[in-house]
């Protein structure tokens, strides 16, 4: 255990009990806590020093808090946050399950028509998030979270507050994960709703096919992929217009991507 995760464990023993760690990413180290005034498990996620300092409190908040105001049956909701230390942190229900990315990792590929639901559900939740102007900026296997046939996403507000506070300090940095990555969201560029829709249709031709399509973002160049319609073949167990409907949303070109992924 880091000496600042000692730090906070000792700050906050009053609310919560630091139980183990139970994951670590390149922007948090997530903790199993115990909830001591409501007896429950959950999940405390602490953002790496670095961030913190690039981040500040009162923008971490700020972003936080909006999420927070979220609800959704698909969304993780947001129990509490702050910060000890110049420790950042916030804390959310405790999943019983696994994330969509262990699942991938054992099973590689899903059912169709499970891995159509899992995109419906984590489709309404990015609609709700949207009508209230939230994106989520990172949605990825690792954010998705899956308990009992039921997905949940995680993290919103998070991506959002390191992209205002990258935007500060190094001009057009992209924040995200580049498997998953929209082409204006690697160029730097202002992002809606659409760029957490081109990440779901990623996300979903992974579950299909055992893999994310080609050409994602991997460097400082947004992707070249202009028609989706190349990857027809890897969704060959499904009629066309099907096809079509998981693909549309990863066109490059943003007025061109459709209405999302309700339909599959």
């Amino acid at each position: 255990m880091t000496t600042s995760s000692k730090l906070l464990g000792q700050t906050l023993a009053a609310r919560y009990r630091l139980d183990r760690e139970v994951g670590r990413g390149g922007m948090a180290t997530v903790f199993l806590d115990h909830d001591l005034k409501h007896d429950r498990p959950v999940a405390l996620k602490a953002m790496r020093e670095e961030i913190a300092i690039t981040l500040g409190v009162d923008r971490f908040l700020q972003e936080i808090g909006i999420a927070a105001r979220l609800q959704h049956p698909h969304i993780l909701p947001l129990f509490d946050s702050g910060e000890v230390g110049g420790v950042l942190y916030y804390v959310m229900p405790y999943v019983e399950g696994e994330t969509l990315r262990g699942r991938l990792t054992r099973e590689r590929q899903l059912p169709v028509e499970e891995a159509c639901a899992i995109a419906r559900q984590i489709a309404g939740a990015l609609a709700c998030a949207h009508s209230q102007g939230v994106i989520h900026r990172d949605i990825k296997p690792e954010n998705i979270l899956l308990s009992a046939g039921v997905a949940v996403v995680a993290d919103f507000g998070i991506a959002k507050a390191v992209t205002v506070a990258t935007v500060d300090t190094s001009a057009g940095m992209a924040v995200g994960t580049p498997a998953y990555m929209s082409p204006e969201q690697a160029s730097g560029e202002v992002v809606d709703g659409r760029s957490d829709e081109y990440a779901l249709a990623c996300l979903l031709f992974e579950m299909l096919t055992g893999g994310p399509p080609q050409g994602g973002f991997h460097g400082r160049r947004p992707p070249r992929c202009e028609d989706p319609g190349h990857h027809l073949g890897d969704l060959g167990g499904l009629h066309r217009p099907r096809q079509w409907r998981i693909l549309r949303p990863r066109r490059k070109r943003v007025e061109r991507r459709g209405a999302g992924h309700r339909g599959v």
